[in-house]
C-alpha cells in the first residue's frame, strides 16, 4: 500500500470542519499542529509592531494514495481554497515509505480495492 501526505494550511476556524470532509472522503486520522504563521502574496497589517494576522493550523493527513486526489480536491473546495485568497492551501506530497499504519492499512484494504 501506498501513500501520500496531504498538508492543509488554514485558519483555526475552519479546521474542523475540513477535518470532517477529510474523514468523509476517506482519510482514517490527521495530526494538527496549531498556531502556524505565514505569509501569503500580500503582507498582513501590524498595528504597533503586532501581528493582526489570524493564525492558521496545519492538518497533516497520511492518506492512501488511491483516495488522496479526491480528498485533496474535497479540501479545496469546501474551505474555498481557489474562490477566496488567503483561505488556505493543500498540496500532497509522495511518501517513500511509513511504519506503524498497520491498522490503517488493514482497514483501508477493502475500500482501495472497491476503488480499483
Amino acid at each position: 500500500m501506498h501513500f501520500k501526505l496531504i498538508i492543509v494550511i488554514v485558519e483555526d476556524a475552519d479546521t474542523t470542519a475540513l477535518l470532517q470532509v477529510a474523514r468523509r472522503e476517506g482519510a482514517t486520522g490527521s495530526t494538527v499542529l496549531n498556531q502556524a504563521r505565514g505569509e501569503g502574496l500580500e503582507r498582513q497589517r501590524t498595528f504597533f509592531g503586532l501581528d493582526l494576522e489570524a493564525r492558521r493550523d496545519v492538518i497533516l493527513l497520511l492518506v492512501e494514495q488511491h483516495l488522496s486526489r479526491r480528498i485533496l480536491e474535497a479540501i479545496a473546495d469546501a474551505g474555498g481554497f481557489d474562490r477566496h485568497p488567503g483561505r488556505g492551501i493543500a498540496f500532497q506530497v509522495d511518501v517513500e515509505d511509513a511504519v506503524g499504519v498497520l491498522m490503517q492499512a488493514k482497514r483501508l484494504e477493502d475500500v482501495v480495492e472497491e476503488e480499483l
